[in-house]
């Protein structure tokens, strides 16, 4: 859908981009930016409009289940959806129990509830991420964009991170704490936040 959105608006505002051009840019952006493998072949923020957004939002998708790919992955989001969908059916059937099927086999809700708590972990660890570089002096877009590649170890991010820049203007202490993050988001959050619980560390 992102590839097919991004691709017709390309090819209508873009002088002089043929069809074939628009889509072979935006798909080798999409699926670089998903799988989280940090080629690029276009600047997209100089696309049109706000079509970088797209490629914004997909940093946050990242790749499918079991893969070493980065960002939230494909199959929570789905799941989320599922169970968010279904959630409208328990509020019309309150005594029902509808439980949320992938690939025809019932999900259990231990692991939905894991799901949501990995989601909102990832949110709150982005937010802080971002509060924490603009505080270090970066503009905004840089600052979510320095946050969202990292977290997702997407590569390239938007405003001063984008793709024809670099991380060099960055002080060393946001250096040290991107690659903080990069790890964070590497090792899949659990892994890591795990060790700061006092719980963990108890015989």
């Amino acid at each position: 859908m992102g590839t097919l959105a991004i691709t017709l608006v390309l090819a209508v505002t873009k002088e002089g981009m043929s069809f074939e051009e628009a889509f072979r840019v935006s798909f080798f952006q999409v699926v670089s930016v998903i799988t989280t493998t940090g080629f690029i072949t276009d600047n997209y923020l100089n696309w049109p409009g706000t079509l970088w957004i797209f490629i914004f939002m997909m940093m946050f998708i990242g790749g499918m289940a079991g893969s070493t790919g980065g960002g939230i992955k494909v199959v929570r989001q789905l799941l989320l959806l599922k169970n968010s969908l279904l959630e409208l059916k328990r509020l019309i059937h309150p005594q029902a129990i509808i439980p949320v099927r992938m690939n025809g086999k019932v999900v259990s809700q231990d692991i939905i509830f894991k799901v949501m708590a990995f989601f909102l972990i990832y949110i709150i660890v982005f937010i802080f991420g971002s509060s924490v570089m603009a505080l270090m002096g970066l503009d905004a877009s840089s600052a979510v964009g320095a946050t969202a590649a990292t977290l997702g170890n997407i590569g390239p991010g938007i405003g001063k991170v984008g793709p024809d820049d670099n991380y060099n203007f960055i002080p060393y202490a946001g250096k040290w704490f991107l690659s903080f993050f990069m790890l964070l988001g590497r090792l899949e959050l659990f892994t890591v936040l795990i060790l700061f619980a006092p719980a963990f560390w108890k015989k």
